[in-house]
Order: C-alpha cells, then structure tokens, then sequence
C-alpha cells in the first residue's frame, strides 16, 4: 500500500478550493467558514487528522510505503525510484524519466481533459507546496498547528510531515 499524505495545511486549502467548484458538495461562503468547518470534523469526507491517525497504526507495516506530497514535488525522480523499489518494479533510466514526465502535475493537469473530462479542472488546480500561506491567517495557523500537535505531533506519520512542513520550509 502507497500511503500518500500531505501538510494538513495545504489539505485544507485544496479542499476549499475543490469544494467551490464541486456544486454536489456543501458550500461555505467564505474561508473562515470552511475553516471552521475542516477543523470542527463537519467535512462530507471526515476529519484529516483522523485519517492520519488510523494510517498511523500501519506505518511500520512492511507492506506500507508513506511518502509526503511535499517529497515528492520536491525530488519527483527519487520518490519514483523509492516507490518502484518498494512495489519490485525494475525501471530503465527511460521508463523512469518517463514515469516523472507524466506524472507531474503540470503533465496530469495538461491533459486532465482527456483523463477526467470536465472533472479535470476541479481535480487540477495548482499542485502546489505551501499554498495555504495564501489562505491562513495568523490565527488559522496556530490552530492549525496546536491541531496538528494534539492529533498526530508525536505520531510517525505526524513526525514525517512536522519533518517536511518545518525542518524544509
């Protein structure tokens, strides 16, 4: 199993922007709202610290791989070696460059239309690191982050992405 997680920050961000374009889903009138929601558990999906902390209990399974989003936007090529490694899949110098080609985001985002149809523009937004600077206010941050603390800060998940979010940035 790929365990896939990322800063619970920029989780929130891509949700409040997926849930503006998704009409199904609940609607906030402004951030704030939805903060309080993503941070009150009210989400259609579930709590995200929650998610983090059942994963939690298999992280040292041999048959789990946790990689952060964060480690793979930032060294794509090493994070397909370590996944291929850790499914037995042999790959050429060429079919590696090839899997990192089309598995940027720019590349999935590109031909989303083609993949998800009009889905595509809602699922494909930016894939960035560290967009919720853009959203969060100081106050945000700190809940966020005492959040963090409360639900998965001395976790292994919890430690890999304190790793990522602040020993990085």
């Amino acid at each position: 199993i790929l365990l896939l997680i990322r800063n619970p920050k920029d989780v929130a961000t891509s949700f409040y922007h997926f849930n503006k374009g998704m009409s199904p889903l609940p609607s906030y009138e402004t951030w704030d709202d939805f903060f309080t929601a993503f941070m009150t558990k009210k989400m259609p999906w579930g709590c995200y610290f929650e998610y983090l902390s059942k994963w939690n209990k298999y992280a040292d399974d041999e048959n789990v791989m946790t990689i952060t989003y964060e480690e793979l936007k930032e060294n794509p090529v090493l994070g397909v070696k370590n996944i291929a490694a850790f499914f037995g899949i042999s790959l050429t110098e060429q079919e590696l460059q090839t899997v990192v080609e089309r598995s940027s985001f720019q590349s999935m985002k590109k031909n989303s239309q083609k993949t998800h149809g009009a889905f595509g523009n809602v699922l494909f937004r930016k894939g960035g690191v560290s967009d919720w600077k853009n959203l969060f206010s100081e106050d945000h941050n700190e809940k966020m982050d005492k959040a963090f603390e409360e639900h998965v800060g001395g976790t292994k998940l919890g430690k890999k992405l304190k790793y990522e979010l602040y020993c990085k940035a």
